[in-house]
């Protein structure tokens, strides 16, 4: 027998919640209920300040990586839910993971995607509207994978003309990728100054990108410029 399809939230009201500054997260991973937050401090990329390290630098240039982005979404969240060591309890429950899976289908939640061969070693997900990017979760079954991820989100970004990359929590992980915290009404204001379509999308970036001769060289190049 199938395991029945846990209810989704509708993508109307997610869109609204990440319009307003608020997101779902749950207890667990079976958990039937969504909980709305709103930090208190709000967690952000600089699009002009993502630190690139030179062993990150290097790891790009090297292209031992394929890039896709929205490739296979659900198999990126269903990542991000696996259980890891530093965190017993996923918060992305099956009903959370439903939900995102029917908001990609409305184009507005992408996947980056990154492979070692055929293998689906690392990759993040996020909403996306107007302006901005929220990140969400990511994963890593390989060293610099998550990095080489993002690092490739924050290029894309860049050149598509968004303005607000929201990574919610600081971890230590992503204050050495040059994250810095916003109390969340300065956060507010910078989501109201990102309002507008964007010049181009996330996906046509990574693609674009994808077409030069040495991917992983350009989006290094790009980030180097302001790193």
């Amino acid at each position: 027998m199938h395991a029945p399809v846990p209810d989704t939230i509708p993508v109307e009201l997610l869109l609204r919640a990440y319009r307003s500054g608020v997101f779902p997260m749950a207890d667990h991973r079976n958990d039937r209920e969504v909980y709305w937050v709103e930090p208190r401090e709000r967690a952000i990329i600089p699009l002009d300040g993502f630190h690139t390290s030179k062993s990150l630098r290097k790891v790009l240039k090297q292209d031992r990586f394929r890039i896709s982005c929205d490739e296979d979404f659900a198999r990126v969240i269903a990542a991000c839910a696996e259980p890891r060591e530093e965190l017993a309890e996923s918060w992305i429950s099956h009903q959370i993971e439903a939900s995102y899976v029917a908001l990609h289908r409305t184009g507005h939640a992408h996947s980056v995607e990154v492979w070692e061969g055929e293998d689906l070693v690392g990759g993040l997900y996020g909403v996306a509207f107007d302006r901005v990017f929220c990140g969400e979760s990511m994963f890593s079954r390989t060293d610099n994978a998550s990095k080489v991820a993002l690092a490739w989100l924050v290029a894309a970004m860049r050149r598509a003309g968004y303005l607000l990359l929201d990574c919610q929590f600081m971890t230590d992980h992503l204050a050495t990728m040059g994250a810095v915290t916003l109390p969340q009404m300065a956060y507010l204001e910078k989501l109201l100054a990102a309002f507008g379509a964007p010049a181009s999308t996330i996906p046509f970036e990574i693609a674009a990108a994808n077409a030069h001769s040495s991917p992983g060289n350009s989006i290094a190049q790009d980030l180097t410029q302001t790193s």
